[in-house]
């Protein structure tokens, strides 16, 4: 990469921070007057005193999540071994299956335990807001998992919110993008055309940094709502504009569509890129199939990071407004490594047998 190019993608990824930092002031009532406020997980730290500080409090933990996923087991799986650690039960895990009224329900059950430290993502911050406040108003310590609450405030409602560095997501996605068409030819777009904190920042800065490629033409997008429309979408942009070499998904169930339009089309000459790690993308990642690259992030260190600032928080550690988590580049080269630095397990033996053939 050229002095140029890299002075190009710094000012690309610090625009997009900075609307990042923009978008979530105005969502969650949160002054973010310098970008450095992003603190990095690696950063997050606690003393042997402070660890003995904590086990001696005999403190309890609820995760109380969205939904369930492959992603979120090891988020899940992070956090709880980071609690183990610090001698902190973790007495209920939920899953609102991305129903606010549910997860109202969840929060209002785990009411009776009492819970010192909370680890959730709000699925909408308006309707589940007065539930996540009684929880305050009764001392537990909130730690948002990406998404703000609209009318928070850090330090006062919650102790921080940890998440993946999307905008550097959407930024590595790109030059994934660039390296599948050697840099120049025509692609498609298939974005997430919903109100998504995450995925609408991560397609934004996507878009944003293509534009350090010139000679790569975005010739047709097309947005979807539900996962099982991508399929027909890619299907139709295919047959519309047979020339179209590549094509970015919002993430990577949504991809799984895509690779079955291209295979039915018999178009192996497309690569797919997108976010986030799956088995079945994988293993045609791994057997010379569509799919060339995507970008993970690190799940199981975001739960451990957000239990980390948690239990800090019991004995008066503050924490960042936000703290970013680091993501990794995937391509088959490199499929084991990342697999178990995001979820923090072996390589599932399916990929493994794939990846020796």
């Amino acid at each position: 990469m050229t002095y140029l190019s890299q002075v190009s993608l710094v000012v690309v990824k610090q625009f997009v921070l900075l609307m990042f930092f923009a978008l979530a002031s105005s969502a969650a009532a949160i002054d973010f007057s310098d970008l450095h406020q992003a603190e990095k997980s690696e950063n997050v730290t606690l003393t042997n005193e402070q660890i003995n500080e904590i086990k001696a409090k005999n403190l309890t933990a609820a995760l109380v999540w969205h939904g369930s996923s492959t992603w979120v087991s090891a988020v899940t799986k992070g956090a709880k071994d980071t609690f183990e650690k610090l001698g902190v039960k973790v007495v209920a895990v939920t899953d609102a299956q991305f129903d606010p009224a549910k997860q109202v329900a969840d929060l209002q059950n785990i009411a009776a335990l009492n819970p010192d430290i909370i680890l959730s993502l709000s699925v909408d911050s308006i309707s589940t807001k007065s539930t996540y406040a009684q929880a305050i108003k009764r001392g537990s310590k909130l730690v948002l998992l990406s998404n703000p609450i609209e009318g928070f405030k850090h330090g006062k409602d919650f102790v921080g919110i940890v998440t993946d560095d999307m905008f550097g997501m959407g930024i590595a996605a790109a030059e994934l993008t660039g390296d599948a068409l050697n840099k120049k030819g025509k692609l498609g777009i298939i974005y997430h055309d919903a109100s998504y904190f995450i995925t609408n920042n991560r397609d934004d800065a996507f878009r944003k940094a293509l534009a350090q490629y010139p000679q790569v033409n975005i010739i047709s997008e097309k947005g979807f709502l539900k996962e099982h429309e991508t399929s027909n979408i890619a299907a139709a942009m295919v047959l519309q504009n047979p020339e179209i070499e590549a094509i970015y998904v919002s993430w990577d169930t949504a991809a799984e569509g895509v690779i079955e339009a291209l295979r039915s089309l018999d178009r192996q000459d497309i690569r797919v890129i997108t976010h986030d790690l799956g088995v079945s993308n994988l293993l045609d990642m791994a057997t010379n199939g569509n799919f060339y690259a995507t970008v993970s992030d690190r799940p199981f260190d975001i739960g451990a990071t957000m239990a980390t600032i948690g239990a800090g928080a019991i004995i008066g550690q503050p924490a960042a407004v936000v703290t970013i988590v680091p993501f990794d580049k995937v391509t088959k080269n490199n499929i084991n490594l990342v697999w178990q630095q995001a979820f923090n397990t072996p390589l599932p033996s399916l990929l493994h047998q794939a990846l020796a053939q």
